[in-house]
């Protein structure tokens, strides 16, 4: 993008043109006034460090957001005083002040959590499907609000059993062919069904009548998993609620405001199921 001379933060990955984190910071910041801008860029594992290297000698550089497949990567090159490696092992906002420290924290926790806390959901068990970065920080999170037992599927077992060791949590690693438990609650944390990634195929029959099935995929926003869900009149949960969550809190970090939401963002989700330029 060719420099406008404004302040701004940015959404790096690889790949990177899916995000849509670009039209929910900008339509805030045009909402408020605000004289910044807020863009994507494509990094990749290796070029991590030169990404980091550059963006500390750019003034204009607020900070970025983090996804897939850098949450874990990005750890070696900030500081962490909230100890969120220990936390939760995993990162998706660096923010940055002139002439201080990068800073590491975790908006992925707090922004999964809210349409599970405007349901009410108070439920001591769920199953969670991948062990990445997200992962990390959804077991994290149910941990925090009282989760005593989690199913993770994962094709790497070492690495799904690390996940619940690390969140000091209850449960057990099954395969993606291994039948489901009778759970009320399913997360997809995993890129499966993501534009460009293999779907995610699972018989959703073993799962309790009122289970709530939340994928955080959002492109495309209706996955493969939430029709699944959907056919057997299951509760869902789309990406765009943990996306907007997230970000509400990485815009606060970045802008030093507070976004304008109504209750249930109706006018920010229209703009979000439009095709990206």
């Amino acid at each position: 993008m060719t420099s406008t001379g404004l302040p701004y933060a940015e959404v790096i990955g690889d790949p990177i043109n899916h995000s849509k984190s670009p039209v929910i910071h900008n339509h805030w910041l045009r909402t408020l006034g605000i004289e910044a801008e807020y863009r994507k860029t494509h990094v990749t594992r290796d070029g991590l460090a030169a990404y980091f290297l550059s963006r500390r000698a750019d003034d204009d550089w607020l900070g970025c957001n983090v996804t897939i497949p850098h949450k874990v990567a990005v750890m070696d090159y900030v500081e962490d005083p909230s100890n969120i490696r220990g936390q939760i092992g995993a990162m998706n906002t660096i923010a940055c002040e002139t002439g201080g420290p990068l800073i590491g924290t975790n908006t992925d926790a707090g922004g999964f959590l809210s349409p599970l806390e405007r349901l009410k959901w108070k439920g001591k068990e769920a199953v969670l499907i991948g062990a990445g970065g997200a992962a990390l920080a959804i077991g994290y999170a149910l941990a925090a609000k009282g989760m005593k037992s989690l199913t993770v599927v994962a094709r790497d077992r070492a690495k799904g059993q690390a996940l619940l060791d690390h969140v000091g949590m209850e449960g057990r690693v099954i395969g993606f062919t291994d039948p489901l438990p009778a759970t009320r609650l399913l997360i997809n944390s995993s890129p499966l069904g993501m534009t460009g990634q293999p779907p995610l195929d699972l018989d959703l029959s073993p799962l309790a009548e009122d289970a709530t099935v939340y994928d955080i995929v959002y492109a495309p926003l209706e996955t493969g998993l939430l029709r699944a869900a959907r056919a057997r009149n299951l509760a869902t949960i789309d990406g765009l609620a943990m996306l907007i969550g997230q970000a509400a809190l990485a815009f606060e970090i970045f802008f030093d405001a507070s976004p304008p939401r109504d209750d249930d963002d109706a006018e920010l989700r229209t703009l979000l199921t439009q095709p990206l330029d």
